[in-house]
């Protein structure tokens, strides 16, 4: 019996004392990448239209912003004939 109540006092104070470790992760700080990934994520969650988007993610990666914009050639029309390099299209 005396083994019973040793075995059984072993084994309450081992799940209580691992009740009483925290099991927290270790805190450190983000590293520069990190916190770079981190906001470009958060800025693709935002909506914003394309150019804003554009914008703020140039601002973030240090890039300069590219511009993105039509060609101002319009729309062809498939009746129209356009000879191209001595060929018809």
């Amino acid at each position: 019996m005396n083994r019973f109540i040793a075995v059984c006092l072993l084994v309450v104070a081992s799940v209580l004392s691992g009740c009483a470790t925290h099991a927290s992760p270790e805190l450190r700080p983000y590293t520069a990448e990190e916190t770079k990934q981190l906001a470009l994520e958060a800025l693709s969650r935002r909506g914003l239209s394309f150019d804003e988007y554009q914008q703020q993610r140039a601002a973030l990666t240090g890039q300069p912003q590219k511009s993105f914009g039509f060609d101002h050639q319009g729309e062809m029309n498939a009746e129209r004939s356009v000879t191209l390099h001595g060929r018809p299209s």
